[in-house]
């Protein structure tokens, strides 16, 4: 299916029976539908009837070095023409992961000497409260990960 080819209403026809939305109230989204977002350069996005924005929200705050920027997409198809991504599980490590790591211990306050990489909000959270109730048990404080406590 060629998208491209698509008009506003059939685009937005097509979102609304087939994709949820996050923070949307679905009968409003099928009333009005979506905005259709098609391309971007720099700070600005168009939509599918082709009125350009500025993205002041940056892609949602994951795309705050702007849309385009080809020396980021060389560096990533270069990278992932060698290794895209690996896990770090069972003591595996890449050595991308090892000079990230370098340099975010070098770029923050004394004392925050190790990285550990998530890939969302979630899985930081979930790991942050992993990682307390882990420090609680290892000082044999079981209390303390009790969260029925006050």
């Amino acid at each position: 299916m060629n998208l491209a080819e698509k008009s506003t209403a059939e685009l937005q026809r097509l979102d609304s029976n087939h994709y949820l939305h996050p923070f949307t109230d679905p009968k409003d989204l099928l009333e009005k539908g979506a905005r259709v977002i098609t391309s971007a350069d720099g700070i600005y996005i168009w939509d599918s009837d082709g009125e350009k924005i500025l993205d002041a929200m940056a892609g949602l705050w994951c795309v705050n070095v702007g849309y385009g920027r080809e020396v980021l997409s060389r560096i990533a198809y270069e990278q992932s023409k060698e290794l895209p991504y690996y896990n770090s599980f069972f003591k595996t490590t890449t050595t991308p992961a090892i000079a990230l790591a370098e340099k975010l211990v070098e770029v923050t306050p004394d004392g925050f000497n190790q990285v550990f990489y998530t890939n969302s909000g979630s899985e930081a959270n979930d790991t942050v409260i992993r990682t307390v109730r882990r420090y609680w048990r290892l000082l044999e404080k079981p209390e303390k990960t009790n969260h029925n406590q006050p």
